[in-house]
């Protein structure tokens, strides 16, 4: 089988790649190297993380990705779920966020891909969220594709899930019970209501205030909801295809340990750089609940 090798001068075992070790805001620690994904995995213990969340390749042919056959991206990708269901706590999370891949034409839905294997792994899908954008590639011989699929798994039934942390304003705060005995009474729950499973957070183009020199960089907000919900004050969140550092952002603005891997040398260079400037106070990120669009002027 093909896997993909560490994009580094030599290949290495992750015993021999040191991490990069800050202390990050409120003296937490995160840990990013470069090394391969397999063998970073495998140097982790069992139970250690709380939850995992990352965006795999896509097997597309992008510049950080080898372009395999169908069947070893899926067995590859196995390996990697196989060692992700280990490092896994009880109660723990994984978050798989992924989109399209394409073959001859033909759009191949990852998600109904990795479902399976999830599966058999012994994990419980909680949902299947999707994120909506206004932006992308345009296609001409099908509809432009505007939303990724995120599956939240869960290692059991006793899972973290901190609903209050993550809630957005309600449309109808004022709105009333209009019969029964609270009659007259706000209806609404006073902290928001329920995100629901469809978010529409602009994903991150040219013009995005946090876009890195990363080709498939997903934004922090978007994270950060996710590590919110699923995970608790010094928590372990793991991204085992790190890229530009989102995941350990969001980790470790939100009080968590962030930890993380990529094997392409500069996409560590840009996730050290982005942590760095999070610890002096420097980094901009796009607010997690913000608009996608807030009309100016007064209406006429």
């Amino acid at each position: 089988m093909s896997i993909p090798s560490v994009a580094a001068e030599e290949p290495q075992s992750v015993d021999k790649l040191p991490p990069i070790v800050r202390l990050a805001p409120r003296g937490l620690p995160y840990e990013i190297q470069c090394g391969d994904a397999f063998a970073y995995l495998q140097g982790l213990a069992d139970e250690s993380v709380q939850l995992v969340v990352t965006s795999p390749p896509y097997n597309v042919g992008k510049e950080y990705e080898d372009r395999l056959s169908h069947e070893d991206y899926v067995s590859w990708q196995s390996q990697i779920i196989r060692e992700l269901v280990r490092v896994l706590a009880p109660g723990g999370s994984i978050c798989w966020q992924v989109g399209n891949g394409v073959s001859n034409g033909e759009v191949i839905p990852l998600d109904a891909i990795f479902y399976p294997i999830f599966k058999a792994a012994g994990l419980k899908l909680r949902n299947r969220i999707v994120w909506t954008f206004g932006h992308g590639l345009h296609a001409r011989r099908r509809f432009s594709g505007r939303h990724e699929t995120i599956l939240w798994f869960t290692k059991g039934d006793d899972y973290t899930f901190n609903l209050d942390s993550v809630r957005v304003p309600s449309k109808y705060p004022l709105k009333k019970h209009f019969k029964g005995p609270r009659r007259g009474e706000v209806s609404s729950n006073p902290l928001g209501k329920n995100p629901g499973d469809v978010w529409d957070i602009p994903n991150v183009k040219a013009n995005h205030l946090e876009k890195t020199d990363h080709p498939c960089q997903f934004p922090v907000g978007l994270v950060e909801r996710l590590i919110l919900a699923m995970s608790n004050i010094e928590d372990a969140v793991l991204d085992p295809f790190l890229g530009s550092g989102t995941t350990a952002i969001a980790a470790v603005k939100n009080g968590r340990r962030g930890l993380g891997v990529d094997s392409v040398p500069e996409y560590i260079d840009i996730a050290r750089d982005r942590l760095e400037r999070l610890g002096r106070g420097e980094l901009r990120t796009r607010p997690m609940n913000k608009p996608v669009y807030e009309p100016t002027g007064s209406p006429r």
